[in-house]
């Protein structure tokens, strides 16, 4: 562990005396690929201590966390996955679903020999990391989800996300998509329009407390994130203040902060009603 934390340490020391910005999501010296259930997993490592599983959203790479990996990575053993189908990792498959990234997360811990972790998602992200914590709950010690949504329409989504994205089906609907890059945007986008499809009574099976997160002016409802808030068994609950969908981007430092606290808080109260 030791050594691991140095050898850490002395890359990060590396890029400031050079006066370069990490690489995060193309780092060379963090990269690996890991095969599970089919797919190519990409993901970068950094840092030692409880392991702590970073999931982008989507569209998005392990590059979205920038500005939350080196503060993690002084505590956590921070693995950037890029998921199925974005960034550097592969998959040859027709369709997506919230399942089989979860499923994905889960393979890639066990294939790390980790039996846990803590989870830190960001919409899609967010979104997964419920998933996860519904299909494998042996696999999450505690999650934070930052603008996760529940289901795919205009009681979740704010109107103007709903609308942009009815028009983006209406105009892709009857194409045929021959380009590989072009077909794998079409499978991303129709993830999120056709899905997912979480109750709110099925939140009541989460064991692992959560950290539910948004921003006041985020895409998704208010009154959403605060029913999965109150639907969760054991649950904080921060809406932002000044802040669009991109909280941890926005507001980094106190994010790292307070996700941060709330993974090491020694006990996580049940939500009351």
């Amino acid at each position: 562990m030791l050594c691991r934390a140095l050898l850490f340490s002395l890359l990060l020391l590396s890029y400031l005396a050079s006066g370069q910005a990490v690489p995060y999501g193309n780092n060379p010296k963090a990269g690996h690929y890991a095969t599970v259930r089919g797919v190519k997993l990409y993901y970068e490592t950094y840092g030692v201590g409880a392991p702590l599983l970073l999931v982008h959203g989507n569209g998005g790479t392990s590059q979205d966390f920038q500005k939350n990996i080196s503060y993690f990575a002084q505590r956590y053993h921070v693995v950037a996955l890029d998921s199925r189908a974005h960034g550097k990792s592969t998959d040859p498959a027709d369709s997506l679903s919230f399942e089989m990234m979860a499923d994905d997360c889960a393979a890639l811990l066990t294939h790390l020999h980790l039996d846990s972790a803590y989870v830190l998602g960001w919409s899609d992200g967010g979104i997964t990391a419920l998933v996860l914590a519904l299909r494998h709950p042996e696999k999450v010690k505690r999650l934070a989800a930052t603008g996760a949504n529940l289901w795919p329409d205009s009681t979740a989504l704010m109107p103007e996300l709903w609308h942009q994205m009815q028009r983006g089906y209406q105009e892709g609907k009857n194409q045929t998509f021959t380009d590989p890059k072009r077909k794998n945007d079409w499978k991303v986008f129709l993830l999120d329009w056709q899905e997912p499809h979480i109750s709110l009574a099925a939140l009541a099976n989460i064991k692992a407390p959560a950290f539910i997160i948004a921003g006041d002016q985020d895409v998704i409802r208010p009154e959403h994130t605060l029913a999965i808030y109150q639907s969760l068994p054991r649950a904080w609950l921060w809406i932002l203040p000044n802040s669009s969908h991109a909280t941890l981007q926005e507001h980094a430092d106190e994010f790292n902060r307070k996700v941060d606290a709330f993974f090491r808080a020694k006990q996580i109260s049940p939500v009351t009603h």
